[in-house]
């Protein structure tokens, strides 16, 4: 069987202060029950700098300068361990600072919906223009028209018909609702989707320049975020994944969107990986926006115990999928994970479905694969909120079923955990953490040696919607090519034609006899 390849991956970081305090919805709660709250009158006082938000070493992880390994040598709190000589440009991708990200909803908007303030859009086209990866963007020149002055803005926000846009707490912009009183089309609905489109444009233009995909050669797009686009006749109606292609360039491309919360990027691999095998579409990349809502989350805790509002950063990426080419790392499909609607909810039961049962089909043992990517929060984060280290949770459930299958000794449990384990690094941005992260780590490794194999997991809490108390879960295995086999190295249109010729050969010989 030739397996599909992971060909490439980019990763995208955007600092969002002024978006975690007006747009976060532990913020917004909170204003709307009690606008002169403690926590919203502290939280000011805990905001990074982009300085501090480019050395912090998860973020330098995310974007491949380190690797998840490299945490394990650095002290906590990691917030007090600048990483010396950090730059905002990664070997996967990049950070971004607050004002370019303004400027660049402004420059996705295709509806006019956006209106920047003319100094602070003039001051932030100077900046993209000269931007080695996004001066080149297509619309590029929305930033030298339409000019708002910051009476209008303030009027439109005060007027509740638009959100508004902060840069170091001064309001720059704002965006309006699309419909008088369609709220799939308000100006929050909006808002949000521009910050997912702008984030996932940024992390397919990453993808582009650092890999060797060009634009025209791709030809589906997933898009697997948790936000909906659509109107009041369906909210969810989509797409995405068409709208972001668009404005990279992607001329020959198609897509869709894929929705399952936390587990949307797993079934999207999968999706793609099924697509590049069957040769429907040769290159897929799927890719994923931030998501506003979830910045400063737990920052009530954070703030309380006196550290930096740690989740000030929208996350994304962009992965591109192909054909075997005997080279990149293949996805193993056939040994998906899934957690099946009776598999049960119980972490034993949840562990069996999604890691177990997959590497039984494939002939491996837990302790065979070098690496386990589950949800790979940053514990940084989440621990102050009560939510403990949860990838070393994952590893030690992983673990404990790999002695309960007699695959492992208890005695030998911690050691193993802590091989196949990483620290997390990602921002806790729902389906951003769950599993792509090590992507762009797992394809280096195999490539270079130091492992055979990684599993990817994501797993998705599907109660949130409020239709069934189910959750969900998928995985895949990521394993070093073989190299291509004799029969997928024919081309089918050669094989047609040597057996055409054979044919004519054998049919002039039966003549002349």
């Amino acid at each position: 069987m030739s397996f599909p390849v992971v060909k490439g991956a980019a990763y995208a970081l955007i600092q969002a202060n002024d978006m975690l305090v007006h747009h976060g919805t532990t913020q917004t709660s909170d204003r709307r029950k009690n606008p002169d709250s403690e926590h919203l009158q502290k939280l000011p006082e805990h905001l990074r700098s982009f300085e501090k938000a480019v050395s912090y070493p998860p973020n330098q992880v995310y974007i491949g300068n380190m690797t998840p390994d490299d945490l394990k040598g650095i002290a906590r709190p990691w917030y007090e361990a600048s990483v010396p000589g950090a730059t905002r440009d990664g070997k996967y991708g990049e950070i971004m600072p607050e004002d370019e990200f303004l400027g660049l909803m402004k420059i996705v908007d295709a509806f006019d919906l956006v209106i920047l303030e003319e100094n602070f859009q003039a001051a932030v086209k100077e900046k993209i223009s000269a931007h080695p990866i996004l001066g080149d963007m297509k619309d590029l020149d929305k930033l030298a028209k339409n000019p708002g002055n910051g009476e209008e803005i303030k009027k439109l926000v005060d007027s509740h018909v638009a959100q508004p846009m902060y840069f170091e707490g001064t309001l720059v912009g704002c965006v309006k609702k699309a419909h008088e009183f369609d709220e799939a089309l308000s100006d929050h609905v909006m808002f949000e989707n521009l910050v997912g489109k702008a984030s996932s444009v940024y992390a397919l233009k990453l993808l582009l320049a650092k890999t060797d995909v060009q634009p025209e050669e791709v030809e589906y797009i997933i898009e697997c975020s948790e936000e909906a686009c659509g109107d009041m006749n369906q909210r969810g109606g989509g797409n995405f994944a068409k709208a972001i292609g668009e404005m990279c360039g992607c001329v020959n491309a198609t897509g869709s969107d894929t929705r399952s919360f936390c587990a949307g990027p797993a079934h999207a691999l999968v999706e793609a990986a099924a697509l590049a095998q069957s040769g429907i579409y040769k290159n897929v990349v799927v890719l994923a926006g931030g998501a506003s809502a979830k910045l400063g989350m737990n920052s009530k805790d954070h703030v309380k115990k006196g550290m930096p509002a740690l989740e000030d950063m929208l996350g994304a990426f962009a992965i591109h999928i192909a054909e075997n080419d005997g080279i990149h790392p293949v996805i193993r499909t056939d040994g998906i994970g899934r957690h099946k609607i009776g598999s049960g909810a119980s972490p034993q039961a949840v562990m069996t479905a999604i890691v177990a049962d997959p590497l039984d089909k494939l002939g491996y043992k837990i302790p065979e694969i070098d690496r386990y990517s589950p949800e790979m929060q940053n514990p940084e984060i989440t621990e102050p909120a009560g939510a403990g280290d949860v990838p070393l949770a994952n590893y030690k459930m992983i673990g404990a079923l790999a002695v309960k299958r007699g695959e492992l000794d208890k005695a030998d449990l911690l050691k193993v955990v802590d091989n196949f384990g990483m620290s997390g690094f990602a921002p806790t941005q729902g389906h951003i953490p769950s599993g792509v992260p090590f992507i762009g780590h797992a394809l280096d490794m195999i490539q270079e040696g130091k492992i055979s194999r990684a599993m990817i997991i994501g797993k998705g809490s599907l109660f949130l919607g409020r239709l069934t108390n189910l959750f969900d879960g998928v995985s895949f295995v990521l394993e070093k090519n073989g190299g291509l086999s004799p029969e997928a190295g024919f081309d089918k249109e050669e094989v047609r034609s040597m057996i055409a010729e054979a044919m004519r050969d054998f049919a002039k010989a039966f003549r002349q006899e």
